[in-house]
């Protein structure tokens, strides 16, 4: 059984607040979401983030094909992380932390993502060209909304 990690850190000049409130508002995920990833909230996303919050959701990630993704916040601690677990969808396992931390002039937001895929070894085979440059073309989406969203963050210089 092969499970991947996906690990992303990012720097932005907004408070931990806005940092929080942004990323913590499930209506939130369509805005950096790739467009062409059909992304739309079923349920789930009409009050603020929650333990126990489950969140249905169609996605589009390859070929073409609709996918519905349910996903549970299992952790959530306000202004520091959050955990979403798949619990049905394209992936055997789906574990994603979110962390954030107030740094010198701004956040630092890191993404852990543990993930299995289905169908054994063809699942295996297709990550290497299939899924890994999808995920990573995903977050390199996200990384740029969030830039031009919040602004670039520059750290301050020592005297």
């Amino acid at each position: 059984m092969k499970i991947y990690t996906l690990r992303q850190t990012q720097k932005l000049p907004i408070s931990i607040e806005t940092a929080w409130n942004f990323l913590s508002d499930p209506k939130n995920l369509k805005t950096i979401t790739p467009d062409y990833m059909g992304f739309h909230i079923l349920s789930g996303a009409d009050r603020p983030m929650f333990a126990g919050q489950m969140i249905q959701y169609i996605v589009t990630p390859v070929l073409g094909i609709k996918t519905k993704w349910v996903t549970e916040i299992t952790h959530s601690v306000h202004n520091a992380y959050f955990v979403d677990e798949q619990r049905f969808g394209p992936y055997a396992l789906w574990h994603h932390k979110h962390f954030i931390k107030a740094i010198d002039g701004g956040v630092e937001m890191e993404d852990i993502i543990d993930y299995k895929l289905p169908f054994g070894i063809l699942g295996q085979m297709v990550h290497p060209f299939l899924v890994k440059p999808k995920l990573d073309e995903i977050f390199s989406y996200r990384s740029a909304k969030l830039e031009a969203l919040f602004g670039v963050y520059h750290p301050k210089k020592s005297h």
